[in-house]
């Protein structure tokens, strides 16, 4: 069995049991960073053989552990923070379970994406996850382009070094659209900063942003 596991996006305390008692029965873990998953796993003081897992092995690692599933083992999927799969790797590995008929799970757990949609307060009866802004300023102008085109919420990942940024293309492209920086979810800095383009540049002008980003914008 392939258990796709949702880990803490900050609070170590968001663990699942049903987190705990999967990765502590696998037969080996795959994660995104083995350090930092070892850090994660010795503070719920489980031992377990990692296998490294991210977008730069994806390939060979995924024909390793379908082989590895196909001889009768137990593994897990992790990534650093959240669910395997939205924004990591993780898709091409259940993908090829499909093809190969064997069987997974998905160990649900906290999301960084529903928080930020949650703590933002703009609509949830529809939204848009848009993954991470493009780095190039074309691509990234078109994007939130699309995103104030759309009734729907939408929501971007961004990095705390581009941020600023950012939201000065906000400012152009919908200067009076409602936006939500939501940053260091479920930590002790945890924030929720709403206001136009404009009023968000002039904070984090004089206050600037550190930790994973979710940048919400409210739909029209």
């Amino acid at each position: 069995m392939l258990y796709v596991v949702a880990t803490p996006i900050g609070n170590l305390s968001d663990i699942t049991l049903r987190a705990l008692e999967v990765l502590k029965g696998v037969d080996v873990v795959a994660a995104e960073d083995t350090r930092h998953s070892g850090l994660l796993l010795k503070h719920f003081e489980t031992k377990k053989p990692f296998v490294s897992y991210h977008e730069h092995n994806e390939a060979v690692r995924t024909a390793e552990l379908v082989d590895r599933l196909a001889g009768g083992e137990n593994v897990a999927l992790i990534t650093d923070a959240g669910t395997p799969g939205l924004s990591d790797p993780g898709v091409r590995l259940i993908r090829e379970c499909i093809i190969r008929g064997l069987p997974f799970t998905i160990i649900p757990g906290p999301s960084s994406i529903l928080t930020a949609l949650l703590g933002s307060g703009f609509s949830t009866e529809k939204f848009s996850f848009r993954g991470f802004l493009p780095v190039k300023s074309g691509r990234r102008e078109r994007e939130l382009r699309i995103a104030t085109e759309r009734e729907e919420t939408t929501l971007f990942f961004e990095s705390p070094y581009r941020l600023l940024k950012t939201l000065r293309a906000c400012s152009i492209i919908m200067p009076e659209r409602q936006l939500c920086i939501a940053r260091e979810l479920t930590k002790k800095f945890e924030e929720f900063r709403h206001g136009t383009a404009a009023e968000l540049v002039a904070h984090y002008e004089a206050h600037p942003a550190k930790g994973e980003i979710v940048l919400v914008v409210s739909g029209v």
